[in-house]
């Protein structure tokens, strides 16, 4: 409901938060030097507010400057409600001169803003640019603005064009004691002065953009006047009276002219014209003086002047006539007869009790007071000078002073207590706590610039520093250290107090004409006055107030309304007999969740038990007289009640389909800090007032209570209703109440960069990142509330919003920024969007948004045990808070309590009803949904297990769901190394193509940590095929030595018992090692894969024991493979299909054996593993030979069915190599004869290389044997081609075996010496002498078998030796042996045949 507004005004303080504030000094130095006699002027404060504050589409708009002075100083802040302004503030001196009082005047023009000045001596003009004109286009969107004072350093104020000096008249002593000043349509500045002798000086400055001369005009009571030029004016003689002396003056321009009303001393008023320089009227103020007679013996010296002009009354003067205990405002209205002649009419003289008048302000329509009593209490007052009751003042509820002491409870540590208080938002400026600190100090160092947290550290330690250095015991009892901490907390808290008062001193008090804002200067900082609502004035009234007030609009039924004012009396009775201590019980049993009856009735106890006035008594009588105490009570709760049914403000934008320039204006209406800080330190006021109010009604109603039938005449149902209604909502609104201020009293925290980006990412993953907390600037509060955060960052817009929509005026700008009306509506609203039990959630969403985990946990705490709205909600962010304190548990733990409220609170409505994929599962499943996001983004893997497993007896009927809720189980038991249980999760997802794909995960995650045994032992039902083809699929797609996968697919084939399956697996495995794999590595892990291959045929019966050649090459189908291009870009052809080859054991068994000898190759020549990996086995036979591997070569050459002559040939080589080669030959040489197995033979004697060589040759040559002997006619033609002479070893050997080819060698090689021994030897031996060297079993004899000689080689020898001379000696010796040999063998074949 619409807050209902009272008559009177309550003051709010706008606090500054920083400890020195930055004032910009500017000197300005006449050369002047000062007056003798030391005059002085009290301190004085004024305001001006520029035309178009008022005006909405404005730069100036809710835009004001305010000034003090004080001796020899001005200082001016431009301060505006809808922005912050920079550079807005700045502090002139002027030296050896004295401000007078009034001596600040400022004007606007088109283009500038006019500041005129007046001291003692002199006279100063500042031409500042217009806000208007500092800005090229209308639209300002900036937060921040420069103020008109940004370059008011640029300005040089000694210039002639700024500052004049005034002109001393001939016998004048003193200085004037009051001025006016004023701009003239021409652009001539004017200062009228006091002077002290009488009558006034008027000093015109030619405009500032001319050229010109200084003019001085006096008048005096003379009828004669005469204008002055130039800086010599002439002394005009009349009477020097004294009693002409101005005491205020005051200027109203009028067309062409300017009338100058001058209050004197002598009691009247005078108006003079200054164009015609003549007093056009002369009116005796006594006159309107009750007591005539008695008056005018007064000296007058408090008189004041008041100007006012509206298009409806025209221009109205107030006189204040000081008078001993009392005073009389008189209110004249200027009106001109016919013939130019002016007269005044009196409208309502006003009578106040107080005497010491600060200042006062009139209006079109009332005078406003500013007193000060002798207590130094501020006083404000106003009154309708034409519609009043009885000349009855209405009230101004001005801010308390901070409480003289301060309770601690016995649970309380000292210092903490006194620092909340310090430190709260609506205690104490920064600068009183700085003075006093720099006191406290004993002013040992000046203080800089703190930030609040720094201050509240450098106070802590100067107390506590304070304390240490006063203790001369080093032991003492913890009471007695509270009791010095209570001491000494208790002077630095009464220093701030001192200068907390000196600055709270009011100096004057101003009152927009514009928008009717009206606002209190004092000496430290600007308060404003805010309407009061309805309940909160009758509970602030003064008693003399309250018992003369007969009706409240609180209630429509005049006798409704008097119970109200008489119950609101018993209440008063209440409030002045609760004490502090059970206050302070009170407050704690609220802020520890109790119930806030039972602390109500202990509150009762206590006052019955200490009634000594017979208070309760009293209360007691007035209660009999409430004709219906029921009605009264409800009215008062429904005024409190702030719940609303409908969420206030929109969504949409502010001023949908208005103007840019009017949404930018309403986008930034009250939005600067003092703003901010202005409506929540309203709404905190309001919220402890009413808090109290209830605390009241609750201990009332307990006593209404125990009263019974004595108060309530036959009222059962009264007591009924009292104790099932009343009384519990009375405990709902101060439990409200309370809340509201604590959270208004609460200050932000400080948030670090990465934590604001984290909370960011968790609100993108609930997809609340566009909340209006996020897009807009921060304050420039340091620290503020964190309803200041709130009003700034999100209330504000919608609060705006809400006011324009029920306005809809077409001309808005006017009518929206009427002060008092809408300031109450912003107040009011935020504390709706405050109130717990409204259906709104934007202030707990912006705490969250902005980080405020500690102050949003409070919260939810608070409103916890008795608040029934937005249940649900709260539990989320609740949650939200304990993730970010890193309590997941208990996180869980709230968000599943949350679940319950989905369907019933928009904040969870709003949080689930935004994704697309989720449309059509349930509001609750879709709420799982978005935590498990959020949980998976903070990194919570067992919550999220936890939280979807829940959230799958919600899926009952959704298989899509559950299929990925079982997919995100899976995926963090895997996360978590809990494999079985992921496998479990795997096998209960109903989406295949989701089980498919979390098997691959599954797969390749237990490969990447090499926990094959899990992935191998799972059983897999109905997925073998799936597994298989996902561990071949990524076993041909990877790299072989960065990944195991076939050793993985072998050992599952292996751990079913599928051997044929596992051989195909690790033969395939070994053919893509040889080709893709050249290293020494993959050579090892060849052999190892075709030895596994051969062990699993070997486990297979023979008939089975047969595998499928894989196919060559990388042609292998992968599913999702995309289409493979040539380098033309074209399509490739699709393979040939090639037939296929079945592989035995025995193929198996020589590949093995070839890969065998290629990595034999490899570890003794490890160059080689590049090419050996493709080479065929004839390849592989001439790299081991010309490695010197020839054991291996020969293994390879006998499995594959090859010659062995390239061995040999090879070996033969080698030998030749090392007959004739040096040292270091040798030396490499023994590597590779160790590589063959050489049999043992004792040697005593120490053999080379060489010999072992020839050894290794002889052995290959007995131990293969092969037919015709052609090994050793491959040996020794390789060593005879290279002229080495044949070891008599390999000629003893061959011999034995065919000597006929080792003749035929010799002949071919022209050997015909060793050829023709070897006739001769060979011929021997048939005929029966060595025959046994030749492999002749039995000589030539009759009895022997047939023996032969090669008779073609011996021709050929023959034939040979006979054509050279040299050799006849040996020819000779062969025909000789051959005769021989053929006598003996006719001999022979004739005995054979005799025998025959």
């Amino acid at each position: 409901m619409a807050a209902v507004l009272e008559r009177s005004f309550i003051e709010i303080c706008g606090f500054e938060r920083e400890t020195l504030r930055r004032i910009r000094e500017v000197t300005v130095n006449l050369g002047l030097n000062a007056l003798p006699g030391g005059v002085k002027f009290p301190d004085s404060a004024g305001a001006y507010h520029y035309d178009e504050s008022g005006k909405l589409l404005s730069v100036a708009s809710n835009r004001f400057i305010h000034w003090s002075t004080s001796g020899d100083t001005v200082q001016l802040v431009e301060q505006s409600l809808d922005t912050n302004l920079l550079n807005n503030a700045v502090k002139l001196k002027f030296i050896h001169c004295i401000v007078l009082p009034g001596g600040v005047t400022i004007q606007e023009t088109l283009n500038n803003v006019i500041i005129l000045i007046c001291t003692n001596q002199s006279v100063h003009r500042l031409v500042l640019p217009h806000p208007t004109r500092m800005y090229r286009s209308e639209l300002v969107t900036e937060l921040h603005m420069q103020s008109i004072f940004t370059d008011v350093g640029k300005l040089s104020l000694q210039d002639p064009s700024h500052s004049a000096v005034i002109p001393t008249t001939v016998g004048q002593t003193g200085s004037p004691s009051t001025s006016a000043a004023w701009l003239s349509q021409e652009g001539e500045a004017h200062y009228a002065m006091a002077s002290p002798a009488g009558g006034m000086m008027v000093v015109t400055l030619p405009p500032h953009d001319t050229q010109g001369t200084v003019s001085v005009v006096e008048l005096k009571r003379s009828s004669m006047m005469r204008r002055i030029s130039g800086w010599m004016p002439t002394a005009i003689r009349g009477e020097q009276s004294p009693s002409d002396l101005v005491l205020s003056l005051a200027v109203r321009e009028v067309e062409d002219d300017s009338f100058i009303f001058a209050f004197c001393q002598d009691h009247k008023l005078r108006m003079w014209s200054f164009k015609d320089q003549a007093c056009l009227l002369e009116a005796d103020m006594l006159e309107y003086m009750p007591d005539r007679h008695s008056a005018s013996r007064l000296s007058g010296q408090g008189h004041r002047l008041r100007l006012a002009f509206s298009s409806a009354t025209g221009l109205c003067l107030a006189v204040y006539l000081a008078v001993p205990l009392s005073g009389q405002f008189t209110v004249l209205q200027l009106v001109t007869t016919d013939n130019n002649r002016y007269s005044l009419d009196h409208i309502s003289t006003l009578f106040s009790t107080q005497e010491n008048l600060v200042d006062f302000a009139l209006t079109s329509t009332d005078v406003w007071g500013l007193w000060v009593d002798d207590c130094n209490t501020t006083i404000v007052k106003y009154i309708n000078f034409e519609h009043n009751t009885a000349g009855q003042w209405n009230q101004v509820f001005a801010q308390p002073s901070p409480e003289e002491e301060v309770h601690i409870g016995v649970d309380q540590d000292p210092r903490e207590t006194y620092l909340e208080v310090l430190f709260s938002p609506l205690s104490f400026t920064a600068s009183a706590i700085v003075k006093a600190l720099q006191i406290f100090r004993r002013g040992t160092e000046r203080i800089s610039d703190l930030s609040w947290e720094t201050l509240k550290k450098e106070v802590t330690i100067a107390v506590e520093n304070e304390l240490q250095s006063s203790v001369t015991e080093f032991e003492f009892s913890q009471e007695e250290y509270r009791q010095l901490q209570v001491e000494f907390w208790s002077k630095f808290y009464a220093c701030c107090l001192q200068y907390q008062e000196a600055l709270s001193m009011p100096l004057g008090l101003t009152v927009s004409p514009q928008t009717s804002m009206v606002c209190l200067l004092k000496k430290g900082f600007v308060s404003f006055l805010l309407p009061c609502f309805a309940v909160d004035h009758l509970y602030l009234s003064f008693d003399k107030y309250l018992i003369s007030e007969e009706e409240t609009p609180i209630a429509e039924d005049p006798e409704v309304g008097r119970d109200v004012l008489q119950l609101v009396q018993c209440l008063r009775l209440v409030s002045d007999t609760v004490s502090g201590e059970m206050a302070y019980e009170m407050e704690k049993a609220l802020e520890h969740l109790q119930s806030p009856e039972r602390a109500a009735e202990l509150v009762l106890e206590n006052m019955l038990s200490n009634d000594t006035d017979n208070v309760i008594g009293d209360i007691q009588n007035m209660l009999q007289d409430l004709r219906n105490p029921m009605g009264a009570m409800i009215a008062l709760l429904r005024e409190m009640d702030l719940e609303t049914d409908s969420e206030v403000g929109g969504e949409g934008p502010v001023a949908p389909g208005q103007s840019l320039n009017m949404r930018i204006s309403l986008s930034q209406l009250y939005g600067s800090s003092t703003a901010v800080s202005m409506v929540c330190q309203a709404v905190s006021n309001m919220a402890m007032t009413r808090a109290l109010f209830c605390r009241d009604l609750l201990i009332l109603q307990k006593l209404y209570l125990r009263f019974g039938d004595n108060v309530f005449l036959g009222g059962g149902t009264q007591l009924l209703q009292l104790q099932q209604d009343l009384i519990p909502r009375t405990s709902h609104l101060l439990s409200s109440y309370y809340v509201l201020k604590q959270i208004s009293q609460s200050l932000a925290s400080t948030v670090p960069v990465d934590i604001i980006d984290a909370n960011l990412q968790h609100l993108t993953v609930l997809e609340l990142s566009d909340t209006p907390a996020l897009t807009t600037n921060r304050s420039v509060l340091s620290p503020q509330t964190v309803v200041e955060l709130f009003y700034q960052t999100a209330a504000r817009k919608t609060i705006i919003s809400q006011i324009y929509s029920q306005q809809q005026s077409p001309t808005p700008g006017n009518a929206l920024l009427h002060w008092p009306q809408m300031v109450s509506n912003v107040v009011n609203l935020l504390a709706q969007l405050l109130w717990p039990s409204n259906p709104s959630f934007q202030f707990p969403e912006c705490l969250m948004a902005n980080c405020q985990y500690t102050q949003l946990q409070e919260y939810v705490r608070l409103i916890g045990p008795w608040c029934q709205v937005n249940i649900g909600s709260c539990r989320f962010m609740l949650g939200q808070c304990y993730l970010a304190n890193g309590e997941g548990q208990k996180a869980l733990q709230c968000f599943q309590e949350a679940a319950n409220e989905v369907e019933k609170e928009e904040f969870l409505m709003k949080l689930t009803g935004t994704d697309d994929e989720e449309a059509a599962s349930t509001p609750r499943l879709q709420y799982y949904t978005k935590v498990l996001r959020l949980l998976e983004d903070v990194g919570l893997p067992e919550l999220v297990i936890q939280l979807a497993t829940l959230a799958i007896t919600e899926a009952a009927n959704d298989i899509s769901s559950q299929a990925a809720l079982w997919t995100r189980i899976f995926k963090h038991h895997l996360a978590l190394g809990h494999n079985s249980e992921a496998y479990e999760a795997l096998t209960q997802n109903p989406d295949s193509s989701m089980q498919l794909d979390c098997l691959r995960q599954l797969v390749v995650v237990l490969c990447e940590r090499s926990q094959l045994q899990d992935l191998v032992q799972f059983s897999y039902v109905n997925l073998h095929d799936e597994v298989v083809n996902i561990i071949e699929s990524r076993a041909r797609g990877l790299d072989l030595l960065a990944h195991n996968y076939y050793e993985l697919l072998y050992a599952f084939h292996i751990n079913r018992h599928n051997y044929r399956k596992a051989g195909t697996v690790m033969f395939e495995f070994g053919m893509r090692l040889g080709r893709e794999v050249r290293t020494r590595l993959g050579l090892q892990k060849q052999v190892n894969c075709y030895l596994a291959a051969l062990n699993c045929l070997r486990l297979i019966r023979p008939e089975y024991a047969w595998i499928v050649q894989p196919t060559s090459g990388a042609m292998y189908e992968r599913p999702g493979a995309s289409p493979k291009r040539n380098s033309d870009g074209e399509f490739a052809c699709e393979p040939v299909k090639h037939q296929v080859d079945i592989l035995e054991l025995k193929d198996l068994e020589k590949e093995y054996i070839l890969a065998r000898s290629r990595l034999t190759l490899a570890q003794h020549h490890p160059p080689s593993a590049a090419i050996a990996g493709s080479a065929s086995a004839v390849e592989m036979v001439a790299l081991l030979v010309q490695t010197g591997l020839f054991d291996c070569a020969l293994s390879l050459c006998q499995t594959f069915k090859l010659s062995l002559t390239p061995v040999f040939e090879g070996l033969a080589f080698k030998c030749i190599k090392l007959q004739y080669g040096g040292e270091e030959t040798q030396n490499e040489a023994w590597g590779w004869l160790a590589a063959n197995q050489l049999s043992s033979v004792v040697n005593t004697k120490e053999s080379s290389a060489t010999d072992e060589a020839w050894r290794l040759l002889a052995s290959y040559l007995d131990r293969y044997v092969s037919p015709n002997s052609q090994h050793h006619r491959y040996v020794i033609t390789k060593l005879l081609s290279h002229g080495v002479p044949l070891p008599d070893w390999l000629i003893k050997s061959y011999k034995r075996v065919d000597a006929a080819a080792l003749l035929r060698l010799y002949l071919n090689f022209d050997l015909l010496d060793a050829a023709a021994e070897l006739v001769l030897e060979y011929v021997d031996a048939v005929l029966g002498r060595g025959h046994q060297y030749f492999g002749i079993e039995k000589p030539l004899s009759a009895t022997a078998p047939l023996v032969w000689l090669p008779y073609t080689a011996i021709d050929q020898l023959l034939q040979a030796l006979n054509e050279t001379q040299t050799n006849a000696s040996i020819y000779n010796k062969i025909r000789d042996k051959l005769d021989e040999y053929q006598k003996l063998v006719e001999q022979t074949t004739k005995r054979r045949l005799l025998v025959r």
